[in-house]
């Protein structure tokens, strides 16, 4: 048990009182009930982000997290239709479109895949909180009748939608043999990157670590890529960020793995190794812990060497593994089409000049 744990479990264990607060008939039970609402649901928000800090993610947590969202919600909303705040309806579509997710979540992850929290998700869980507020708020105060429909309106609205984009990019699941090709969130960007050496006639090489050979998989997607594509490292150890990449033995010991230093030196070594224009060198800690270190999960350090300079950009990501890899893939594809325009941009000069 640790905090982020303990954090989810309260609002189980808040879910009995909270439907006496609302059952009960005592003054300002109502405004009671609904402080309480709103500071167990800031607990879903609370748990997650500490168990991705500190490294403290676990499969428990994974399972009580949306269990305890789904029933804290959903045994605020049976009550409130008893006590006739909300029509039936209402409830039958979020308890629907939970169930749907639950069943994809269950079904992936029999598979080796987490589905990984999406915005609109994260907006429908807000919308709920503030229409059930709302809905708690309008029975002592009815002037906030309006406010509490429209509030349902767009949780409704949010949650019909969210529910429509995870079976969207899940639906291989529900559909076996579908591709997923045009609605990958990653292809765009290797699209793009294509697109600019095909152009330019720049070529590119990478260093890849906490990827795992994502990044390259990810480009070598695209038909053609072997024009500007020429090879990469999966260098996962130290010992194989210095045979492999050149990465000095000093800079890891002195500055980590996970580093600003070693990625740049990985993006220069790829860039060598390889003799390309272009390098990328990707290094961090995807998860689910911190590996040992006091560095957060997420933080990932990706670096892009120019013949001109190498630089880097640090990021921290806040998904579960495979997000965070994802993620990481995805910036390091934006940062080498940056750098491959400005290269041409200056080769252009250079010949007009």
């Amino acid at each position: 048990m640790n905090l982020p744990n303990a954090l989810t479990i309260s609002r189980l264990v808040a879910i009995p009182p909270l439907m006496y607060l609302l059952l009960a008939r005592f003054d300002y039970h109502d405004q009671i009930a609904a402080a309480v609402f709103v500071v167990f649901s800031l607990t879903d928000t609370m748990d997650g982000q500490i168990a991705r800090r500190q490294g403290k993610v676990s499969d428990l947590g994974k399972f009580l997290d949306p269990l305890a969202d789904k029933l804290f919600v959903l045994s605020v909303l049976i009550v409130l239709v008893q006590e006739g705040s909300i029509a039936a309806w209402v409830v039958v579509v979020i308890f629907s479109r939970e169930l749907l997710i639950t069943l994809l979540r269950t079904t992936t992850a029999g598979r080796g895949t987490d589905i990984a929290a999406a915005p609109l998700g994260k907006t429908k869980t807000v919308t709920q909180v503030v229409a059930v507020t709302l809905l708690i708020l309008q029975r002592p105060y009815p002037v906030l009748g309006l406010p509490a429909t429209l509030a349902v309106a767009f949780a409704v609205l949010f949650t019909i939608s969210s529910g429509l984009d995870y079976v969207w990019r899940w639906r291989h699941v529900l559909v076996p043999g579908a591709d997923l090709r045009e609605e990958s969130p990653v292809e765009p960007a290797a699209r793009e990157l294509g697109g600019v050496l095909n152009e330019t006639g720049l070529t590119f090489a990478l260093g890849e670590s906490c990827t795992g050979g994502l990044l390259a998989a990810l480009v070598t997607d695209l038909p053609g890529s072997s024009a500007y594509f020429i090879g990469g490292v999966v260098a996962y150890s130290n010992s194989a960020k210095e045979k492999l990449l050149g990465v000095a033995g000093k800079l890891l010991t002195e500055h980590g793995a996970v580093s600003a230093e070693v990625a740049e030196a990985m993006a220069g070594g790829a860039r060598a190794r390889f003799g390309t224009t272009l390098g990328a060198g990707v290094t961090g800690i995807a998860g689910p812990d911190a590996d040992g270190t006091e560095k957060p999960v997420g933080l990932t350090y990706i670096a892009v060497a120019t013949p001109a300079r190498t630089s880097s950009r640090q990021f921290i990501f806040h998904g579960d593994r495979w997000a965070n890899r994802r993620q990481a893939a995805v910036e390091a594809l934006k940062m080498l089409t940056e750098a491959a325009r400005s290269v041409a941009a200056n080769q252009s000069s250079v010949k007009s000049a």
